[in-house]
Parts: structure tokens; C-alpha cells; sequence
């Protein structure tokens, strides 16, 4: 079962960014679609972005259009979240996922797709 680590998140004010990655015990990257979802407390989780296999498409939250930019880099097994013009809406507990069963192309940003969960990295904005 491949395993997935989050790292990167902390506390910034409004306006600041943050780099999340997420580091896959194998490589994952050729074969699965790979996502970021955050939470906030009393929230449902939510779908923030998507990157399809191959790493050539990937597909965002209407909320962090222009703002946040998924990528991936394969020699490092390692996913990535960049975050710029943070809002204090976008505070919550950010998860790396993985759909290996390939239902995330019918609904790339359904957390119920996504099978392998990382624990998680909490990220707080400021105003």
C-alpha cells in the first residue's frame, strides 16, 4: 500500500504563500490521479486540486483558480501544492490523496474517489 506524507504547512498572514508537498512511499505518478483536499473545522473536506497521470492536466476548486498551482515531480515521488495570495478562508488541515481505482476522472475532486490519504498538514492564515 503506498503511503503518503504530508509536509510544509504553518502559519502566514493574508496575502503570504506556502508550499505543501507530499511524498509517496513508490511512485505513484504514471499511474494515479493525485490531489490536494483540505478541511476547516466544522467543514466538509473539500477538493482543492487535481493532477491527472502523466502529470500533463490538472483540474482546480473554483476558489484557488489563480492562486494555487499543483505539480509533481517525478524523480522525487513527490507532490506539490504551491499557494500564493493565501486568504484566511483558506485555513484548514490540507491532505494529500490518491485515486488508484481510477474513478477520479468522472469526479476528480469527490473525496470519496481517493482511496490512500495522507495525515494530513495544517495550514492557518492570518488577517
Amino acid at each position: 500500500q503506498v503511503q503518503l506524507v504530508e509536509s510544509g504547512g504553518g502559519s502566514v498572514q493574508a496575502g503570504g504563500s506556502l508550499r505543501l508537498s507530499c511524498t509517496a512511499s513508490e511512485y505513484t505518478f504514471s499511474r494515479y490521479c493525485m490531489a490536494w483536499f483540505r478541511q476547516a473545522p466544522g467543514k466538509e473536506r473539500e477538493g482543492v486540486a487535481v493532477i491527472y497521470p502523466g502529470g500533463g492536466r490538472a483540474d482546480y476548486f473554483d476558489s484557488v483558480k489563480g492562486r494555487f498551482t499543483i505539480s509533481q515531480d517525478n524523480a522525487k515521488n513527490t507532490l506539490y501544492l504551491q499557494m500564493n495570495s493565501l486568504k484566511p478562508e483558506d485555513t484548514a488541515m490540507y491532505y494529500c490523496a490518491a485515486d488508484s481505482r481510477g474513478g477520479c476522472y468522472y469526479t476528480p475532486l469527490k473525496s470519496a474517489i481517493y482511496n490512500i490519504w495522507g495525515q494530513g498538514t495544517q495550514v492557518t492564515v492570518s488577517s
